[in-house]
């Protein structure tokens, strides 16, 4: 293998699953890796996959991953030649490219000129408009110079028509990023997008635009070399978002057909050309019912849906990346490309966070992380059991990827993945995920950008039914069961012996906020009854261990997975996943969550603002501080008016979960 540009090691300036794949492509291609980590990443799943690990600094981003300083420092103490910065943290900073090639290191991205053009949603815009790429209605300021003010966004929201979209002019991903319909709406949502925009990206510059109603998002992944080829290779269908954040992403797109993805292609080809691009890069575009495509922006790195490109068109972009970092043309031409296609991908984001709770981020330590396999089916992740999920960081953390030779197929097998899989000991979207790509509307494939408010949006994905009640409550006397016979050497057959006619037996279970009162009747050990909410459920348990049981169920065999943790207990059917906590011998429950007038951090996080003064009134749900969790900020209110009678935290501040941050004195009933 000739490494014309010199390197041999390459420091990934990144964690989590992108760094896991990262490495695993440069061991494939006979490189050397080494890792970066965080006090929070020790045990990270990327440390261990690492040739060399280095560490960097404190659990904060800015702290470790986004300081150029120790990365650059990294890469000189470990003997790196080259920095690969995966997607995220600063791959599309243009100050980092410059420092790496000032230390004399191999950026494995594009140009910083690219990036500088390209990283700004203003600038980028009128680059775009200039070279003829259609864009959307909207305004970014009349030059480099000129940064929309407020009031700059509000006029110009209210010229162009109400609904617009309020965006971060130097970031992604969906933060800083929000759709207003009511001019009402205005200032409040300019002003928590700029806040969010700062803390994410360093830069509280905006720009509004023209909503696009219910378009499709779609973008075209493309490719540069150092010898002026420039090609594409098809396109992504990112529609099904949650705060303009992709959720589900596909190959090619249900909605092109062979003219509009040439169009696309070479719309995609010249915003690249304009900035003498090379690497990976994907344009995106907002499609509209019209079949007319505006531009969005440009993401100057690898995305994180790059997988379902390299299974339709059999190439591995990692690999490409490598090739062109070392100086080499491109391996295919877009005629060749375009003969490669074939069949279809779809990938979904597995989150460490709730659907029923808008999205809420969640942390805590995976106690039980099965991926799927088999045919057609890939799995990026960082995951493991036992690791712990911090707040610091994104909450994706895998995704999970199916192939087949249509749509259809891919969409079965990646159903099937889906219940497969299994994460216990932190509240993930994996039900959510499976209820997306199960609905009627996604199998048909029309469907746009407001698929989940029209089809998902009041979906309770954790609901306690009386189905799940009853496997829990069986999870639970097997697990004391199995204790009681390891403790004192009983025998099977005298598990669930009784000297009467059986009785059934009051449980307390815990599931959110709402306590259920299941009875519990052991027929004999291996049959159960189970009553809930006058509902009686009849199991038989036919296998058991100590991680799971097969029980049958009205004819059908149903397999279970669970895990206890203190008095949680974490429970997997296949179709759905939960927790629930043991209260059948705990004390009283308390009132309801802030009814006492204290207000209690939902998750780690740190603190952003506080809007209130000790003495001041506040009325129901009035917004008291701003908590941001995994990269996105919270209102946080609580259920009562008052009087503020403490403020324990202050801006900037890192809490943990439950941690009291204002405690409000409620008004007399």
């Amino acid at each position: 293998m000739s490494h014309t540009m010199g390197f041999t090691k390459v420091l990934v300036a990144n964690r989590g699953e992108i760094a896991v794949r990262i490495m695993r492509g440069l061991r494939r291609m006979g490189y050397r890796s080494v890792a970066v980590y965080s006090d929070a990443d020790r045990e990270a799943l990327h440390v261990r996959h690492a040739d060399e690990a280095v560490h960097i600094g404190a659990a904060p981003a800015a702290e470790s991953y986004l300081s150029i300083d120790k990365l650059i420092a990294a890469a000189r103490a470990s003997g790196a030649d080259a920095i690969h910065p995966g997607y995220g943290f600063l791959s599309e900073r243009a100050e980092f490219a410059r420092a790496v090639q000032s230390a004399g290191l191999i950026f494995i991205g594009p140009d910083p000129h690219s990036i500088d053009a390209m990283g700004n949603k203003s600038a980028s815009k009128r680059l775009m408009l200039q070279a003829g790429v259609p864009c959307v209605p909207g305004y970014q300021g009349r030059g480099a110079d000129d940064s929309p003010t407020d009031q700059d966004l509000q006029r110009e929201a209210l010229r162009i028509g109400l609904p617009v979209m309020i965006k971060a002019a130097a970031g992604g991903g969906g933060r800083g990023m929000r759709l207003v319909h009511d001019a009402d709406a205005l200032p409040a949502s300019i002003a928590s997008a700029r806040s969010e925009a700062a803390s994410a990206f360093g830069s509280g510059e905006l720009l509004v635009e023209k909503a696009v109603v219910d378009a499709r998002h779609v973008e075209i992944q493309i490719f540069g070399d150092r010898h002026g080829q420039i090609v594409h290779l098809g396109e992504r269908d990112c529609s099904v978002q949650r705060r303009n954040q992709k959720v589900v992403e596909e190959a090619p797109s249900p909605a092109l057909d062979e003219a509009l993805r040439q169009q696309m292609g070479e719309a995609a080809v010249a915003a690249a050309r304009a900035v003498q691009y090379v690497g990976a890069g994907t344009v995106e575009f907002m499609l509209g019912q019209d079949r007319q495509f505006y531009f969005l922006e440009m993401n100057t790195r690898l995305q994180v849906e790059h997988p379902v490109t390299e299974a339709v068109y059999g190439v591995d972009l990692v690999e490409w990346q490598l090739r062109v970092a070392r100086g080499e043309s491109l391996p295919m031409t877009q005629a060749e490309l375009n003969a490669r296609r074939r069949g279809a991908a779809i990938e979904v984001r597995l989150c460490a966070e709730d659907p029923s709770q808008d999205y809420r981020p969640q942390t805590g330590r995976v106690l039980r992380w099965r991926a799927p396999a088999g045919e057609g089916v890939r799995v990026d992740t960082g995951l493991y059991d036992g690791l712990a999920i911090s707040p610091f960081y994104d909450s994706m953390q895998a995704k999970i990827i199916a192939y087949g030779d249509d749509r259809k197929s891919a969409r079965n097998r990646l159903l099937r993945a889906l219940d497969e899989t299994v994460l216990l000991g932190v509240t993930s979207n994996l039900d959510f995920l499976r209820a997306i790509v199960a609905h009627p509307a996604f199998a048909s494939g029309q469907f746009s950008t407001a698929f989940l408010n029209q089809h998902l949006q009041q979906r309770q994905f954790d609901a306690a039914t009386p189905l799940r009640v009853a496997l829990a409550v069986v999870a639970l006397y097997l697990d004391d069961a199995r204790v009681l016979r390891e403790q004192h050497g009983l025998a099977d057959e005298w598990i669930g012996w009784q000297s009467s006619h059986p009785t059934a037996a009051p449980c307390v279970l815990r599931h959110g906020d709402d306590l259920i009162r299941p009875r519990l009747t052991v027929v004999d050990g291996r049959r159960f009854n189970v009553t809930v909410d006058d509902q009686r459920i009849d199991l038989q348990v036919i296998e058991s261990t100590p991680t799971g049981y097969v029980a049958i169920y009205e004819g059908q065999h149903r397999r279970i997975e669970f895990v206890r943790d203190g008095d949680a207990l974490w429970i997997a059917d296949g179709q759905a996943t939960s927790c629930f906590r043991d209260r059948t011998l705990a004390p009283v429950a308390s009132a309801a969550a802030g009814s006492d007038g204290r207000l209690l951090a939902h998750s780690d996080g740190r603190i952003v603002a506080v809007h209130v003064e000790v003495g001041q009134r506040v009325d129901r749900s009035t917004p008291l501080a701003v908590l941001e969790a995994m990269k996105m900020e919270f209102q946080l209110s609580v259920p009562v008016a008052g009087i503020v009678e403490s403020i324990a935290v202050q801006p900037g501040q890192q809490v943990k979960s439950r941690q009291l941050l204002v405690q409000i004195k409620p008004d007399a009933a």
